[in-house]
């Protein structure tokens, strides 16, 4: 019904900069939420960061200042910006949008998640 394709990942070295990016597809109506997650070995999924439809962000405090999600509500996309990037954001990092599909309509939201892309930050 709605795939969500991450690309951008890839080998950094500390201090670098990558851009992750998502884009979704399908029978979607709208998107209410674009997060931003990420798994690193032996942890748990965390969240790294969210942007709603009206633009509004917030960030998990080991990424202020560091990273900024967009988003493009009109083609479904939404980019991760990592600057300033350290060995300890090395992670699978995944794409989750809450989706109203076209042939549900609006107030039916359903959670869809990306395959992940690897990035790895090391010297």
């Amino acid at each position: 019904q709605v795939q969500l394709v991450e690309s951008g990942g890839g080998l950094v070295q500390p201090g670098g900069s990558l851009r992750l990016s998502c884009a979704a597809s399908g029978d979607i109506f709208s998107i209410r939420v674009m997060d931003w997650y990420r798994q690193a070995p032996g942890k748990q999924r965390e969240l790294v960061g969210a942007v709603t439809a009206g633009g509004t962000s917030n960030y998990a405090d080991s990424v202020k200042g560091r990273f900024t999600i967009s988003r493009d509500n009109a083609n479904y996309t939404s980019s991760l910006q990592m600057n300033s990037l350290k060995p300890e954001d090395t992670a699978v990092y995944y794409c989750r949008a809450d989706v109203a599909l076209g042939t549900r309509g609006p107030g039916y939201w359903f959670t869809y998640w990306g395959q992940g892309t690897q990035v790895t930050v090391s010297s």
